[in-house]
C-alpha cells in the first residue's frame, strides 16, 4: 500500500513538472530564430533593392514608375517575409527541446513548437521596427533640412523637382530661396486637397515667380499652373506608393506569423524524427527521417 502511494505521488509530481515544461518558452531557441529571420530578411531585402524592387524610393524616377512595378515590389516584400520568417521559425522549432515523454496530448508538442515560432516572429518584428526607428531618426537628424534655419517644409523632399522648375531662371540674382521655396511648397501641397489650390494662393505664386525669375505675368501663370498639376500628380503617386508600402508590410507581417508557426511545427517534427502533421501531409514525402509507427 505504501509502495503504491509512493508511485502515485511520483507520477503526479512528474506530470506536474511535465506540464510546466510543456508551457515554458525556451528563449535561446526563440532568439536564435529571430536572428535567423533578421539575417535572411536583410539579405533578401538588399537583393530586392539591388535589382530595383525596393518598395519605395526618394528618387524622381520612382515617382514615374508604373503601378505594376509598385505592386511587384510589394509582392516581393511579402515573398521575402515568407522565406525569412519560415527560416527563423524552423530554426526556433528545430533547436527547441522536445516535449517531455509524459505528454499524452497529441497537440501539445505541435502547439509548443508553434508558440516558439510565433514568439520568434514577434521578436524579429520588434527588433526590425526598433532598428528602422533608430535609422529613420538618425537620417532625419543628419538631413540638410534639419540643419537649416527652420524654413524647411515637408513638401521639399517630395516636390523638390517641381519647386526647382517653378523658380528656374537663366539669370537669377543670388538670394536665399529657402523661405520662398518653403512657402511655395506648402501651397503646392494643397493641390491634392478636395478644393485644390485656392485662387489667392495661385495669384501669390504668380507674383513670387515673376519677382524671382523676371518672367512676364503670362509666362508665370503658365508655369504656376503646370507646377500645380505636376505637384498634384506627384502627391497622388506618393500616396499610392504609401498605401502599397503599408499594405505590403501588414500583409507580410500577418502571413509571416502563420508561416513561422507552421515552420516551427515542421522543425519540431523533424527534430523528433516524426512525420509532419496531417495538415502538412502533402510535405511528408520530403522527410527522410524515421516514421512514427501506428500503435496497435
Amino acid at each position: 500500500m505504501a509502495m503504491e502511494t509512493l508511485v502515485r505521488e511520483d507520477v503526479m509530481e512528474g506530470g506536474f513538472i511535465a506540464a510546466e515544461e510543456r508551457q515554458s518558452i525556451q528563449w535561446s531557441s526563440v532568439i536564435a530564430g529571430a536572428f535567423a529571420s533578421g539575417a535572411m530578411s536583410f539579405i533578401l531585402v538588399s537583393f530586392g533593392v539591388a535589382i530595383g524592387l525596393g518598395v519605395s524610393s526618394a528618387s524622381p524616377t520612382w515617382r514615374d514608375a508604373s503601378s505594376a512595378l509598385a505592386l511587384l515590389s510589394g509582392l516581393y516584400l511579402i515573398i521575402q517575409a515568407i522565406v525569412s520568417f519560415g527560416f527563423g521559425g524552423y530554426i526556433a522549432g528545430r533547436t527547441a527541446r522536445p516535449a517531455p515523454a509524459l505528454a499524452t496530448i497529441e497537440d501539445d508538442g505541435e502547439r509548443r513548437d508553434g508558440l516558439h515560432g510565433l514568439t520568434s516572429w514577434a521578436l524579429a518584428v520588434l527588433i526590425g521596427a526598433a532598428l528602422l526607428a533608430i535609422i529613420g531618426a538618425a537620417a532625419i537628424e543628419r538631413s540638410p533640412m534639419r540643419s537649416s534655419s527652420g524654413n524647411a517644409t515637408s513638401a521639399e523632399p517630395l516636390l523638390s523637382y517641381e519647386l526647382d522648375k517653378l523658380f528656374r531662371a537663366p539669370r537669377r540674382p543670388p538670394a536665399d530661396m529657402r523661405e520662398a521655396r518653403a512657402e511655395a511648397g506648402r501651397i503646392l501641397m494643397t493641390s491634392s486637397s478636395h478644393g485644390g489650390v485656392v485662387l489667392d494662393d495661385r495669384n501669390y505664386l504668380v507674383q513670387q515667380v515673376t519677382a524671382f525669375t523676371g518672367l512676364t505675368a503670362a509666362d508665370s501663370e503658365r508655369r504656376v499652373d503646370a507646377s500645380i498639376a505636376d505637384a498634384h500628380t506627384a502627391i497622388n503617386r506618393a500616396r499610392r506608393n504609401s498605401v502599397i508600402v503599408a499594405f505590403s508590410i501588414a500583409a507580410a507581417a500577418l502571413i509571416g506569423a502563420a508561416v513561422a508557426w507552421a515552420a516551427a511545427v515542421a522543425g519540431g517534427r523533424h527534430r523528433d524524427g516524426e512525420p509532419l502533421p496531417n495538415w502538412m501531409a502533402s510535405s511528408n514525402r520530403f522527410h527522410r527521417g524515421r516514421r512514427a509507427m501506428p500503435v496497435p
